[in-house]
């Protein structure tokens, strides 16, 4: 590596040396990543990985793609690179836990105007955070130097993570009937969804997101809005071990009235009590300053609500209580009726 370098791709605006200190940077926070079943070195054309098949009869591997999307404005505005890998990696493993699977591996892919080492090493140590939390191997990634084609202070960053469940356990959303009851879990904030109507009414381009706001408790609204995604998968994994689960909905883009029917069959719908609903003050600023109807709201964000999940209603207590003692403030969000789509009274 030490002889690689060409002087004419550099005056094209790639310097492949920077690529390789990236990865030295990089290479102590997807350490923290190892688990077992990982088998492969940084550096190399493909991430391995060992399947352990301990107690499963018939595996069936669960692949989610996603990117963060406008938030990465926010990271800009900010000059702040490290949390958003961890809402890179959510996105994909909170959608894979929806099915009842456990999720393995992680690969990012972060394409660049120009390459500066200890900005793609602090934008992986959040990608290798979200490993943590999600118990998932960083296998590989990345990462594009494409200069004239991305400002050079700007990027992009999307990944792609791959889970199993024993085909035996593979959610089955058809098993929930009228009666059922959907628990909320909590968001941490906004996620990684509706950042385009966030930008346009705080105008972030030209206001001071900086600046404390009471309506936030004192932080600020770039600090709010930069909050990492929460990942859902130690908890429900801990419930799926304990409680017989029907369903569940992560929620992203769309909210409550496109998540929620994805876990519904046909001829069952929701029906939740507006003032049970834990809304965060963040969407109560972003409503007010934008004058966005509250239906509007509930069509866009999470509300507070990052992931719903539906059980029996004799169920319904022992899962509340698994959730909370694996750290999640669940609580009763409504309940399923005969019907379509969510009902919100």
């Amino acid at each position: 590596m030490e002889k690689s370098f060409s002087e004419s791709y550099k005056a094209a605006g790639v310097d492949i040396t920077a690529g390789y200190k990236a990865v030295e940077l990089m290479k102590s926070h997807i350490a923290k990543t190892m688990v077992f079943g990982n088998t492969s070195d940084i550096g190399g054309f493909g991430g391995l990985f060992e399947l352990d098949m301990t107690g499963i009869e018939t595996p069936v591997l669960v692949a989610g793609t996603d990117g963060v999307g406008t938030k990465l404005r926010m990271a800009f505005l900010m000059d702040k690179h490290d949390t958003v890998g961890i809402d890179c990696v959510a996105m994909c493993v909170n959608d894979i836990i929806c099915a009842g699977a456990k999720p393995l591996f992680f690969l990012d892919y972060i394409a660049c105007g120009k390459n500066y080492p200890e900005k793609i090493a602090q934008i992986v140590s959040g990608v290798a955070e979200g490993c943590v939390q999600s118990e998932a191997a960083l296998t590989g990634g990345e990462t594009a130097e494409m200069p004239g084609f991305y400002p050079e202070d700007e990027y992009d960053l999307a990944g792609f993570a791959v889970g199993v469940v024993d085909k035996s356990k593979i959610l089955d959303k058809t098993s929930v009937k009228e009666g059922d009851v959907l628990i909320a879990l909590p968001s941490s904030g906004v996620h990684s969804n509706g950042f385009s109507l966030v930008r346009k009414v705080f105008d972030v381009e030209s206001s001071d997101i900086k600046k404390p706001l009471e309506e936030l408790g004192g932080k600020s609204l770039g600090e709010t809005l930069l909050t990492p995604t929460r990942i859902y998968v130690k908890a429900v994994k801990a419930l799926l071990e304990k409680v017989k689960v029907k369903s569940i909905a992560h929620i992203t883009g769309g909210g409550f009235y496109e998540n929620i029917p994805r876990s519904l069959p046909e001829g069952i719908g929701v029906r939740i009590k507006r003032e049970d609903v834990r809304v965060l003050p963040i969407f109560d600023l972003i409503a007010k300053t934008g004058n966005i109807p509250e239906r509007d709201m509930f069509n866009t964000f999470n509300m507070g609500v990052g992931m719903t999940v539906i059980v029996s209603n004799e169920d319904a207590e022992k899962a509340i209580e698994v959730l909370k003692a694996a750290g999640e403030d669940a609580y009763i969000l409504g309940e399923t009726i005969k019907g379509e789509g969510v009902t919100i009274c």
